[in-house]
């Protein structure tokens, strides 16, 4: 096992596609499902907290998998799972869009003046929402076209990412009106994530 471990694997081209198709098939699947669900009253007898509950978390589960691919890619000998990092993130962003439609269609029934006042007045709805539209200043700016326009600039606007872990966990804590017992769980798995990625937030010395 050990000399197995020590041992990198890369992944070829044609692997990659299928690890990448398997990623699209399971989550666009679990969505499609759940809303499928949805519609058809079969998600008890509060579908829209279901939905609220199943799109809010997965794009916080998702979050924490995109932040764990670095340090895994660093630590394992497999440093071809960056190439699915994109496309993880991406999902957040569609899994976090999808909580705030579901919220903005079924339970607020598309008011527009009662949607601004909820962002605005609900401390915790203007956090989550802070949090979506970090991902999705991150997501239109994750081509690699536009990486390379950006420069360093892009690197500084995706540390973003971690402030946007921490808005949205504020958002899940703040909504379940308790910091104690599920939420605590959460805010653990991304304080060891952060510690395995320290490195981010140290200082960078100029070369003399």
């Amino acid at each position: 096992m050990k000399r197995l471990l020590s041992r990198p694997a890369r992944l070829t081209r044609p692997q990659i596609l299928v690890g990448k198709s398997l990623v699209h098939l399971l989550l666009l699947g679990l969505l499609a499902f759940q809303f499928q669900l949805g519609l058809s009253d079969q998600l008890g007898a509060d579908p829209v907290q279901a939905l609220l509950n199943f799109t809010g978390l997965n794009a916080i589960h998702l979050l924490l998998i995109t932040l764990l691919v670095s340090p895994a890619a660093k630590h394992l000998p497999c440093a071809d799972l960056m190439k699915y990092r994109r496309l993880l993130g991406l999902y957040v962003f569609v899994y976090a869009l999808a909580h705030l439609t579901t919220y903005i269609l079924f339970e607020l029934q598309l008011n527009w003046p009662l949607i601004g006042s909820e962002i605005i007045k609900r401390p915790y709805i203007t956090v989550g929402f802070a949090a979506l539209l970090i991902l999705a200043a991150l997501s239109v700016t994750s081509p690699n076209s536009i990486r390379r326009r950006m420069g360093r600039r892009w690197q500084k606007l995706h540390n973003l990412i971690y402030l946007c872990a921490g808005l949205a966990l504020l958002h899940y804590s703040w909504s379940q009106k308790v910091l104690l017992a599920e939420p605590l769980i959460y805010w653990a798995i991304a304080i060891v994530i952060l510690l395995l990625r320290k490195d981010k937030f140290r200082p960078h010395r100029r070369p003399r």
